[in-house]
């Protein structure tokens, strides 16, 4: 969700995550990017991106085939997009992102994450206002000039660039995704992250108890092989990295 929003989310235990749930999720990417955009990296930007993160994560190549199959539809599986909306402890909102091939037992899953955390699982559209779906991008700051980079994002619609450990997080309207990739193109810049955003418009502050406690509950969400990535609205305090 970008790394403006990292610190909050991200999994402390990430490194010990099993290689093949790190390959579920980044091969999703590659499905997803395809159904939207067709399987050419050279004129899908999204796919490019997430074809550059299965060679990181040294991803088989046959999995990558059998990735994009199911994005053209001819290896189709069954699987299908889903989103799950609720609440967790002290009105902290969670929205969750998922693909699966068995509704009844991945909304089961999810609901045991919201109950443990004394959270429950809400209506779809009951998040509506709390979060939007955002154009998000990771670049390396390098050597690129600040003010010049950030004048280039702002004439491409981007909203929002901070520069976070070492890196432009940017954000813009749902819309601008293509013209902001396209700017990108054209400087010849490689972004880490390029994806589509689920970003809090309102945010909840929260004592520590129900920092760690959500922190708990995003990880356990995670960790489900059909979840793809859960948020939430925690306003972020520094005192919890020391959590």
């Amino acid at each position: 969700m970008g790394r403006k929003w990292a610190n909050i989310v991200k999994k402390k235990g990430a490194a010990d995550k099993l290689r093949g749930q790190i390959y579920t999720k980044i091969l999703f990417e590659v499905t997803r990017a395809v159904k939207s955009g067709g399987d050419d990296a050279n004129t899908n930007f999204l796919l490019k991106i997430a074809l550059e993160k299965c060679k990181k994560n040294n991803v088989p190549k046959d999995n990558i085939d059998r990735a994009i199959k199911k994005g053209l539809g001819t290896d189709d599986d069954g699987y299908q997009e889903i989103t799950y909306e609720g609440y967790g402890p002290n009105g902290v909102a969670v929205f969750v992102e998922a693909s699966t091939n068995n509704v009844t037992r991945t909304v089961a899953n999810v609901r045991v994450c919201f109950n443990k955390a004394g959270g429950s699982l809400g209506t779809t559209g009951s998040l509506q206002f709390v979060f939007n779906r955002k154009a998000s991008f990771e670049v390396p700051v390098g050597k690129l000039d600040e003010d010049e980079f950030t004048l280039e994002m702002i004439d491409a619609g981007a909203e929002d660039i901070e520069i976070e450990d070492g890196f432009f997080c940017i954000t813009g309207p749902m819309e601008v995704f293509g013209q902001i990739s396209k700017k990108l193109e054209e400087l010849k810049i490689n972004p880490e992250e390029a994806t589509l955003e689920q970003v809090p418009v309102t945010f909840k502050e929260v004592d520590d108890e129900t920092y760690i406690t959500i922190m708990k509950m995003i990880d356990a969400l995670e960790a489900d092989e059909d979840v793809i990535k859960a948020y939430h609205n925690i306003e972020f305090n520094e005192r919890f990295n020391e959590l």
